[in-house]
């Protein structure tokens, strides 16, 4: 049988041109980055487009620890890290930390399930949610400057690392578990309900991309710690409002970008 090489490059183009489309899905929901008119948008491509959150990841990373790199040749390590920070709040508007916000304020103040959602939908920020956010941007803050005080460098790979990782843990979940319904009126709802092995097996191979460079050592205790990590979070979600929502998933994120930067200071400068 005949192949036809035009017909070969049409496809593989074709193919990648879906892919990308995803990609920028991907890119435009949670990040403030412009994508391009074209982009085209339905249900399924929503879902489809979590196979991606990791690459978003990088971005968002790579953009920090750029940030870092350059100023800390002219401002103090502590200065440059709340640069960084603020170019990741920036790029992403605080997509993330609007989801801990109301995860905290939800699980903090809501004492059966509808009253947890219906205090997690309210777009005002509580006591708990402030102080949720408060500490663990100045965590962030802490555990970087530390780790930049034994080598810049390894600052900005971890910003490089951490962001994606915890994409993916968070994303994870979607396939896992089960999506909480909210009603209608919710102000903001997760990007994808449902997912499937192919897109959950990409995500997770950009998480093992993302290890691959990195030392023997610190990529398995980074793996063992972010698998253990996750489990503890589904057992917490599961049992404060019996599944995830996209405000958990933020939260989710957060907490596994402080893990990764854990794990750096405390073995991953050896």
């Amino acid at each position: 049988m005949s192949h036809d090489p035009q017909t070969g490059a049409f496809l593989n183009l074709g193919w990648l041109r879906k892919q990308l489309n995803l990609l920028l899905i991907a890119v435009s929901f949670f990040t403030r980055i412009p994508i391009p008119a074209w982009v085209e948008f339905d249900s399924d491509k929503l879902n489809k487009a979590s196979r991606y959150f990791g690459v978003v990841g990088v971005i968002v990373g790579a953009a920090s620890a750029l940030v870092f790199w350059l100023t800390q040749f002219i401002f103090p390590n502590s200065v440059a890290v709340i640069l960084a920070i603020i170019t990741g709040v920036l790029i992403t508007g605080g997509f993330h930390e609007d989801g801990l916000a109301d995860t905290a304020d939800g699980f903090g103040g809501g004492w059966k399930v509808a009253d947890k959602l219906k205090i997690m939908k309210d777009s005002r920020i509580g006591t708990y949610g402030t102080l949720a956010v408060g500490l663990t941007l100045l965590l962030k803050w802490q555990l970087l400057v530390e780790i930049a005080l034994y080598s810049p460098l390894k600052a900005a790979i971890a910003l490089i690392v951490a962001h994606p990782l915890s994409r993916v843990v968070a994303a994870s979940m979607i396939f896992s578990e089960q999506y909480v319904t909210e009603d209608d009126g919710s102000k903001s709802k997760p990007l994808a309900q449902h997912q499937h092995i192919n897109d959950l097996l990409i995500l997770c191979l950009s998480g093992f991309a993302v290890l691959a460079c990195l030392n023997g050592l610190v990529a398995f205790v980074l793996l063992l710690a972010l698998v253990a990590l996750r489990q503890l979070l589904i057992w917490g979600f599961n049992r404060q409002i019996g599944g995830y929502t996209g405000d958990t998933l933020g939260a989710a994120q957060q907490i596994s970008e402080l893990m990764c930067y854990c794990i750096f200071l405390t073995i991953g400068l050896n």
